[in-house]
């Protein structure tokens, strides 16, 4: 949406309501948030233009503590919600702040199909890997063999990746972040908000009751660096402690290689183009180290393709019929266009 600064002197605090937050102590969900209203003041758009919809679970308590405009709905259906209301108000700026069993889940439908359809909305996709609301047990994210109170011998299915869900739902905008890298995390929610259209941002956040350290092998200190990388639009993608290691383009696959051995040099490693529109090498960043392989888990804004919105698109087509038909300026005047009775006591 349009993310020109209203005038209004805006900061972190402006977005904070008064309302307790109940998270747990050490939860993943009190950096999103904080990250959020931050990211929210440097958009520059007052609150009373901003609405945050969402679900059914630990995430889905974020409308609570935003001063914005801004409703709970029921499990799974905060997408549906937020394409009316954008739909109906296209000049508001509209967060979904919901959880890999929300959206993913009894939500899916919702989710693919607002992907689709290209609305202009914000999803914050909170994936621990757990329904933590409901005591612990395994969700759509959760890794096949996983014990939970609901698997007590493990799951027997595979996770969606919501990456790869997205992509093939035809989805413009993907990005990925930690919890705790809350300066990456603000600027991929920024560039969510200025992009028109859906927009993804996957959060791996931790849950230090149901599901501690789940994602700890790309988050922990001593391997972040070696496990991860993150990309920027123009940039190599190169990532290591020291900075020495890249990824090419092996044939039809990605591969991680040390730059100055086997022959591999700066120039064979990809740069990244996060405004192709062909999603194949995108789609295959995103799945990086997501199946047990060993490459690095991308993080940062890996897709952002311009197209037109349904808003937008729905808006035009409005006008476009009331071209074509004038006189006609509202329900009113369509249901008195025709003759019609007045009927008296």
């Amino acid at each position: 949406m349009d993310t020109q600064e209203s005038g209004v002197k805006l900061d972190a605090k402006s977005f904070k309501s008064d309302q307790y937050v109940r998270w747990c102590p050490g939860c993943g969900d009190h950096g999103v948030l904080a990250t959020l209203q931050k990211a929210m003041a440097d958009l520059g758009i007052p609150t009373e233009r901003t609405a945050v919809i969402s679900g059914i679970g630990c995430s889905s308590r974020l409308p609570y503590y935003v001063n914005a405009y801004g409703f709970h709905t029921i499990h799974g259906r905060a997408a549906a919600i937020a394409t009316g209301l954008k739909t109906a108000r296209p000049d508001l700026c509209v967060w979904i702040a919901t959880g890999d069993g929300d959206s993913l889940a009894i939500g899916g439908n919702h989710f693919i199909h607002a992907i689709r359809r290209n609305v202009d909305l914000n999803f914050i996709l909170f994936n621990n890997r757990i329904y933590g609301l409901t005591k612990g047990q395994y969700s759509p994210t959760s890794a096949r063999g996983f014990v939970s109170k609901s698997s007590p011998y493990g799951t027997v299915e595979d996770p969606f990746i919501p990456a790869e869900l997205c992509f093939g739902a035809r989805g413009r905008f993907f990005a990925r972040s930690l919890d705790i890298d809350m300066k990456l995390l603000g600027q991929c929610m920024l560039e969510s908000a200025r992009h028109k259209g859906a927009s993804v941002v996957e959060v791996l956040v931790n849950c230090v009751i149901f599901n501690d350290g789940t994602h700890k092998g790309v988050s922990q200190r001593e391997v972040r660096d070696d496990r991860s990388i993150t990309l920027r639009h123009g940039e190599k993608m190169v990532f290591g402690k020291e900075k020495n290691k890249g990824i090419v383009l092996d044939g039809l696959r990605l591969k991680a290689v040390t730059i100055g051995e086997d022959g591999y040099t700066l120039d064979d490693v990809l740069t990244h183009d996060a405004h192709e529109v062909d999603p194949t090498l995108h789609t295959m960043l995103a799945m990086m180290g997501t199946t047990g392989d060993e490459m690095p888990v991308a993080f940062g804004v890996i897709r952002d393709v311009a197209d037109i919105s349904y808003d937008e698109a729905v808006a035009q087509q409005i006008e476009e019929v009331k071209a074509q038909k004038p006189g006609i300026r509202s329900l009113e005047d369509i249901l008195m266009k025709d003759p019609y009775w007045e009927v008296k006591e």
